[in-house]
């Protein structure tokens, strides 16, 4: 590993680390040293990096700090312009723009040799069937899940019934045939999933969702796992 591949693997542990942690246990996650680790640390300072702490306490990196020029492993880049492709070939026309914005302000600051790398990628997305349209917009589905409130809509469920709802949203799941909303349903007391080109229509409501959307994910995500069951596109009335 060179030196410049040191400094950025210690910025991406350190990120990791919400709360101080040691140098030994640093050094262990780098396979490095403890002196080695001790030298890139005061390398990153001298950098401007805010990392706080000293030898026999712990460090800490607190946010803001980036090294520049942006540096990425080759596989790293490799993920990112993957993604990138999947999400400009299968997002909505927001998210579409938005990849390809993306690639296009990580490669103008990339060193020369890596922007070759990013730009010149193999790894490719192969042709899929397009998702359902969906009469509400995808973008409008992510506003009101960043918006925090709870949600009313109305939904035609795989039998051709219609009803509905208050819920509340927050995630939305990507399957290559359609777009999913997870979210806490009141007049089921429990989680479901719409499928996003079965709802006819949503009205975002005043009110704030009483409970964090990061506690809701885990808990969908700890009932999903403890049932064994996987989340199909066309269960949208099964309860998680």
């Amino acid at each position: 590993m060179s030196r410049s591949e040191r400094l950025l693997a210690l910025l991406q542990v350190l990120r990791r680390h919400r709360r101080p942690v040691t140098a030994q246990t640093l050094a262990d996650e780098m396979a490095v040293s403890v002196r080695t680790l001790y030298r890139a640390v005061a390398s990153l300072k001298s950098q401007g990096a805010e990392i706080e702490g000293e030898p026999g306490v712990g460090y800490i990196l607190r946010p803001g700090f980036v090294l520049p020029p942006l540096m990425f492993h080759s596989a790293e880049l490799d993920a990112l312009m993957l993604g990138l492709r999947w999400v400009a070939d299968r997002g909505d026309p927001a998210l579409a723009s938005g990849a390809r914005e993306a690639a296009t302000r990580i490669a103008a600051v990339l060193p020369a040799a890596r922007r070759r790398h990013l730009e010149t990628s193999a790894l490719l997305v192969a042709a899929a069937a397009k998702p359902a349209v969906e009469a509400v917009g995808l973008d409008e589905l992510r506003a009101s899940i960043r918006a925090g409130c709870k949600m009313r809509l109305a939904y035609r469920n795989k039998n051709d019934a219609d009803s509905e709802r208050v819920v509340w949203p927050f995630a939305l799941v990507y399957f290559e045939e359609a777009r999913v909303l997870a979210a806490w349903c009141e007049s089921r007391a429990a989680f479901r999933n719409f499928r996003a080109d079965r709802i006819a229509r949503i009205e975002l409501l005043d009110d704030v969702i009483p409970a964090s959307q990061v506690a809701l994910l885990q808990e969908w995500r700890r009932q999903l796992q403890a049932s064994g069951r996987a989340i199909l596109p066309e269960s949208d009335s099964a309860p998680f």
